[in-house]
């Protein structure tokens, strides 16, 4: 115990020093004497009590250990990893080919293990990380996409396409604000690309707004929408619910309803009626071998698409 009153009575000292510093608003100099309080009752110490005094302060304390891990990551970065012999150069450039096709035939899953099978041959290629972005992106992991992204650009700060898909990818995740920032660094880069030229554009369009469908529950729904991935589920899901049979019996249109709208109604029509069910809804489709949505549909009455589709029906008519 005695260290720990060592340490509160180091942190009180510095918190002390501040205080007398004169550089604090009269709200910050407030909170810190409160906090002094707290800790001075939390911890029975008081600066009076010198034989809690250490050598060194905390500020100089942090700044000797500061220093020793600057120097040690200097070390570190110093040391290079060990190359990949030309046979596992080839062997990598082997597996991106073969992740590229998969990404032709739309087999984005199939990309993603070849990709990271490249990678753990050579991680140093940025190439590789980037395509694996591709593929992420492509199965909805926009979280993913960022991380080999940063990877990339940290590998080849020069990496336009890097940058470019770092741009896709925070814009999927609406954060339109840093996508921007990203795509003009990539045209800084490759500045006659057109395709960063426009992505740029609809970026800054969006920075201001939000798409209607956005926001419903804390959840976007566009994005949701637009994701392969998820409605690929969905229309799974709509399939184990029967939804689009009951589509069918609207006076034989068969295909004005189709799978994403349908989807997009029932999330549309359960949001205005309960955010919590729509958040909960959209978490359950998400898990893997879900069976919730005809657990919800069958269930929820609040929100119940039948009653949805049967005042539509009524409309209509």
């Amino acid at each position: 115990m005695t260290d720990n009153k060592r340490l509160a009575f180091s942190i009180i000292q510095f918190l002390h020093d501040q205080l007398q510093s004169g550089t604090l608003s009269s709200d910050a100099q407030e909170s810190l004497e409160v906090a002094v309080q707290c800790l001075e009752t939390a911890f029975e110490v008081s600066t009076d009590d010198q034989s809690l005094a250490v050598p060194m302060t905390l500020p100089e304390i942090f700044t000797s250990a500061t220093a020793k891990y600057s120097a040690q990551s200097q070390v570190n970065n110093n040391s290079t990893p060990n190359s990949p012999t030309e046979e596992q150069k080839a062997e990598a450039e082997r597996l991106k080919s073969d992740g590229n096709d998969q990404m032709k035939v739309d087999n984005f899953a199939a990309a993603v293990e070849f990709y990271s099978k490249a990678i753990a041959i050579n991680p140093q290629n940025a190439v590789y990380y980037c395509n694996r972005a591709a593929a992420y992106s492509k199965l909805g992991n926009y979280a993913g996409a960022v991380q080999d992204c940063e990877r990339a650009i940290s590998i080849d700060p020069n990496y336009s396409k890097a940058y470019g898909r770092m741009g896709l990818a925070l814009a999927s995740l609406n954060k339109h604000t840093e996508a921007v920032s990203y795509y003009k660094k990539a045209l800084e880069l490759d500045p006659d690309n057109d395709t960063y030229k426009t992505n740029l554009k609809i970026a800054e369009e969006k920075m201001d707004t939000s798409s209607p469908t956005a926001g419903l529950g804390g959840v976007d729904l566009a994005g949701l929408l637009s994701n392969p991935g998820f409605m690929n589920m969905v229309r799974s899901e709509c399939l184990a619910c029967n939804i689009s049979k009951r589509s069918r019996s609207f006076g034989g249109h068969q295909n004005q309803l189709h799978s994403s709208e349908l989807t997009a109604n029932f999330l549309v029509s359960v949001s205005f009626k309960s955010p919590f069910l729509l958040h909960r809804t959209i978490v359950q489709m998400m898990r893997p071998h879900s069976k919730s949505l005809p657990l919800i549909y069958k269930s929820t009455k609040s929100c119940d698409f039948r009653n949805y589709f049967d005042n539509k029906q009524a409309s209509e008519g």
